[in-house]
C-alpha cells in the first residue's frame, strides 16, 4: 500500500523551500525497517525539494530515510557505506558531463550491486541521450527535471521501491536456501539430541534474519511419558531446558504446542510456527520459534524446506545411535569374552572403558574423542583371542618362549580388528596395537615412547594397568588400592604418560568410584 502526501505544487522544482541541507552533512541516522533513498545531486538546493515531496511517502508500511551526496565521488562513498540502499536518485551532470554515468558503472560493476534501483535525472538531456543511456548502462528510469512533477517522481520511486523489495525477498530465498544447504550438513554431525536441538535452533535464527543480533525465543521439546519437556533453548526460554511445556509457558504456547502434537502437523500463527517430527521409533519431536515480526511467505517457504532437513536430520541421529550402540554392543561382548577366556575379573572391559572416558576428559579431549574411545578400549585384549590358553591361564611365570606367544596378541588384536573405515573398529585396532607400549620406549611391540604413542593407548594402559592390580588375576592375588597407586607413582615417566599420571593421581577419588560402581 502507497501513502503520499505531495506538495501541492506541480512542477516540482519551480518551488521554493526550506532552507537547504548544507552539502557535506553526515547521513541522519535511519530508523529500522526504513527504505534508504540516496539523494545525489550538485544542486544544493534540490535536496529539500525531493525530501519534501517524499518524505510523507509509505510504502509496505516502511517509511523513507534519506541520504544526501553533492559530487559523485560522494556518490561512490555513501553507496559503499550503504549496501542497502533502496532507490538512488542521481543527477548526470555534477564533476563532468557524464559523472553521474561513471556512478553508475561503479556501483554496478565495482561494487557488484545489482539490486539498488538508479533513477538518473538530468537538467540537460541533450548532453545525455536518453536512448543511449538506457542502452549502455544498468539503470532502472531515466527523468529530464524540468518535466518531472511531484506525483511523477512519487511514482518512479515506488516503482523503484517495489522492484527493489522483489528482487530482496529473491534473493534473501536464494540466501536462505543456501544457508539450509549449507548448514543441514552440520546438523547430521550432532551426535546427541541435546547436541542437534542446539544447532536446530541456533540455524533456524540465522534462517529468518541472518543479520538480527537479536536472539529470538525458541525451543525444542519432546513428547515421552505423557509429558512435553524442553530439551534445548534460546532467547527468553533459554533458562527453561529440562522443564516441562505445561509447567512454564504462558498458555497460548502450551496450547498450539498440543495443537502440533495432536494433529501431527506445523502450526503457524502470524509471529509464530511450531514444528512436529516423528522419528520412526515412534519419537515425537517439536520445535517452536517466535520471530518477533510478521511471518511472510518467503520466511514460511523457507521454514517448510528447512524442516524437511529438521526431519531428516532426527532420522539419521537416531539411526546413528543404533548403529553406535550396535557397535558399543559388539565391542564390550567381544572384551567380555576375552575377559572370561582369560580367567580376568568380571566388569573389567566395562571398567575399562568408564576409567578410560573419564581420564579421557580431564585431560582434554573432545566429548566425541572420549565416547569413541569409552567404546574402543574394551577391545584392547582382543589379540588373546589368540593365545592357547595354556599360556593364557597358567597360574606361574611364563617361560621367555610363552612370553613371547604372549605379547604377540598386540598384533593379532591389530589384525584381527584390520584396516576398516569404521571409526570404533579402526581405533580399537589402534589400542590393541599399541596399549602395551611405554613413555620411555622399552615396550613392545614397535618400541614406541612419550606422545609417538597414541593418546587413546596412553590412557587405557594406565587404566588397564591399575584395574588390574586391584584385582585378582590367575598369576596373582588383588592388590591393595595404595599399593596400586604407589606402583603407578613408581612407573610415572618410564612406564605411563606423567600428565596422564598426574591427572588419574589428582582425581583419584572419581575413579575408584567408579570401580565401586562396576565391582
Amino acid at each position: 500500500m502507497v501513502q503520499s502526501s505531495p506538495h501541492p505544487s506541480d512542477p516540482l522544482f519551480s518551488e521554493s523551500a526550506a532552507l537547504p541541507i548544507p552539502k557535506n552533512a553526515h547521513p541522519p541516522a535511519h530508523p529500522d525497517g526504513a527504505w534508504k533513498i540516496l539523494v545525489i545531486d550538485d544542486d544544493p538546493d534540490l535536496h529539500p525539494l525531493t525530501r519534501l515531496v517524499l518524505k510523507d511517502l509509505i510504502f509496505d508500511g516502511r517509511p523513507m530515510a534519506f541520504i544526501h551526496g553533492y559530487s559523485g565521488a560522494e556518490a561512490r562513498r555513501l553507496m559503499a557505506e550503504h549496501p542497502d540502499t533502496a532507490v538512488v536518485l542521481l543527477d548526470v551532470v555534477m564533476e563532468s558531463d557524464r559523472e553521474g554515468l561513471e556512478v553508475v558503472r561503479y556501483i554496478r560493476e565495482t561494487l557488484r550491486n545489482p539490486w539498488v534501483r538508479i533513477i538518473l535525472r538530468t537538467g540537460q538531456p541533450g548532453l545525455a541521450p536518453e536512448g543511449e543511456v538506457i542502452a549502455a548502462y544498468d539503470i532502472n528510469d531515466y527523468k529530464d527535471k524540468v518535466n518531472l512533477s511531484n506525483q511523477g517522481l512519487i511514482t518512479a520511486v515506488t516503482a523503484g521501491l517495489r522492484t527493489f523489495k522483489l528482487l530482496d525477498t529473491i534473493e534473501n530465498t536464494r540466501q536462505g536456501l543456501r544457508r539450509i544447504v549449507s548448514d543441514s550438513g552440520r546438523l547430521y554431525e550432532n551426535q546427541s539430541l541435546g547436541q542437534l536441538a542446539h544447532a536446530i535452533l541456533t540455524q533456524f535464527s540465522r534462517l529468518l534474519d541472518p543479520r538480527s543480533i537479536c536472539i529470538p525465543d525458541a525451543f525444542t521439546a519432546a513428547m515421552k511419558h505423557g509429558v512435553i519437556r524442553i530439551y534445548a533453548a534460546l532467547g527468553s526460554h533459554g533458562t527453561l531446558v529440562g522443564q516441562p511445556v505445561d509447567e512454564v509457558l504462558p498458555s497460548p504456547v502450551v496450547g498450539l504446542t498440543w495443537k502440533a502434537l495432536h494433529e501431527r502437523t506445523h502450526q503457524f500463527t502470524p509471529h509464530e510456527f511450531i514444528g512436529y517430527f516423528r522419528a520412526h521409533n515412534g519419537m515425537e519431536n517439536l520445535i517452536y520459534l517466535n520471530a518477533h515480526r510478521r511471518l511472510n511467505d518467503v520466511d514460511r517457504d523457507l521454514i517448510e524446506v528447512f524442516c524437511a532437513n529438521i526431519a531428516t536430520a532426527f532420522e539419521q541421529l537416531l539411526l546413528h545411535r543404533e548403529i553406535i550402540k550396535t557397535q558399543k554392543d559388539v565391542t564390550f561382548t567381544l572384551g567380555e569374552v576375552i575377559e572370561t577366556r582369560s580367567g580376568e575379573a568380571g566388569q573389567h572391559v566395562r571398567r575399562v572403558a568408564e576409567n578410560s572416558r573419564l581420564l579421557a576428559q580431564l585431560a582434554g579431549l573432545s566429548h566425541d574423542e572420549c565416547e569413541l574411545l569409552r567404546m574402543a578400549s574394551p577391545m584392547h585384549d582382543l589379540g588373546k583371542i589368540g593365545i592357547p590358553d595354556s599360556i593364557l591361564n597358567k597360574p606361574g611365570a611364563l617361560t621367555e618362549e610363552e612370553w613371547a606367544i604372549m605379547r604377540s596378541h598386540t598384533e593379532i588384536g591389530q589384525q584381527v580388528l584390520g584396516d576398516t573405515d569404521q571409526e570404533i573398529i579402526r581405533t580399537g585396532a589402534i589400542i590393541c596395537a599399541e596399549h602395551h607400549e611405554k613413555w620411555d620406549g622399552t615396550g613392545y611391540p614397535k618400541g614406541l615412547s612419550g606422545e609417538r604413542i597414541h593418546i587413546f593407548a596412553r590412557i587405557t594402559s594406565l587404566i588397564d594397568v591399575f584395574d588390574a592390580l586391584t584385582h585378582k588375576r590367575t598369576y596373582k592375588a588383588a592388590w591393595s588400592v595404595e599399593k596400586a597407586l604407589d606402583q603407578i607413582r613408581k612407573d610415572r615417566g618410564t612406564y605411563f604418560d606423567p600428565r596422564l599420571v598426574d591427572l588419574f593421581l589428582g582425581n583419584i577419588k572419581q575413579f575408584l568410584e567408579i570401580q565401586q560402581a562396576f565391582d
